[in-house]
């Protein structure tokens, strides 16, 4: 991933609001201007999406697209941190914005209050330079997946149930369907299964800390590797994801 142009300055504000990035070598004053540069999409603003654009607004990501056409429920407020009960029934990504436009006012905020489709998917997708999905279908994963291959963006892919939860990271082979090949026919949902809600947190700000790195250049993200995550035992462990040989999406990616 080329880092976003810089802009050409940081402002005595955002010297002051991002002071604990700046000092950190690994981020310092480049590192906050590429993050006020960047574009970043979510795409679902659920359980992970939730936490992770309050952790990239407050981060000072410069563009936030917030992308979900759905509307808050009461049962969404157990792990979904963005919301409030006075929010039930109003659009996801219009409540979204008014809480992320008071954390951080300086923010660009893309409302895309839609469903992700085969027709909308490469216009928006194609306006942002890192896609974090923390969607709840396989169908919608699979299409952003293809998406930002054709286009050749790095996505940061997010996942959770019950007690454990995945972390991503796919900038072309291996790509997300390396990984998951085909739609599980009998996929479990949050709904049907359970999810505690702090898990939520934790992988929406991890996905959300990946982010970080990729803009900042910071440490080694998990490109093509997942990290799996069991809150039951607080243990994690990394994997590598090999890319599949007859990827019909990344295969021409391998060498």
């Amino acid at each position: 991933m080329s880092l976003p142009d810089l802009p050409p300055h940081l402002t005595d504000d955002d010297l002051d609001r991002y002071a604990r990035h700046i000092v950190l070598k690994e981020i310092g004053g480049m590192g906050q201007r590429r993050l006020k540069a960047a574009k970043v999409l979510i795409v679902g603003l659920g359980g992970i999406g939730a936490p992770a654009a309050l952790y990239l607004a407050a981060a000072g990501i410069g563009t936030l697209g917030l992308l979900d056409d759905d509307t808050v429920s009461l049962s969404n407020l157990q792990r979904q941190v963005l919301y409030a009960t006075g929010d039930v029934g109003a659009s996801k990504a219009e409540v979204a914005k008014a809480r992320l436009s008071a954390l951080n006012p300086a923010a660009a905020l893309n409302l895309h209050s839609v469903r992700l489709t085969a027709d909308n998917a490469a216009e928006i997708i194609g306006g942002y330079d890192i896609v974090l999905d923390g969607c709840d279908n396989f169908e919608t994963r699979h299409l952003v997946n293809r998406i930002c291959m054709a286009w050749g963006k790095t996505l940061v892919s997010g996942a959770l149930g019950r007690f454990s939860g995945q972390v991503a990271v796919f900038r072309g082979a291996p790509c997300y369907h390396c990984f998951v090949p085909d739609i599980p026919p009998d996929a479990e949902t949050c709904e049907r299964v359970g999810i505690v809600g702090a898990l939520a947190g934790i992988i929406g700000a991890m996905c959300a800390l990946e982010v970080v790195k990729l803009v900042a250049g910071a440490g080694e993200p998990l490109l093509g590797k997942l990290l799996i995550f069991d809150g039951l035992s607080m243990t994690s462990r990394v994997i590598a994801l090999p890319p599949e040989p007859d990827c019909p999406i990344c295969g021409d990616d391998h060498d």
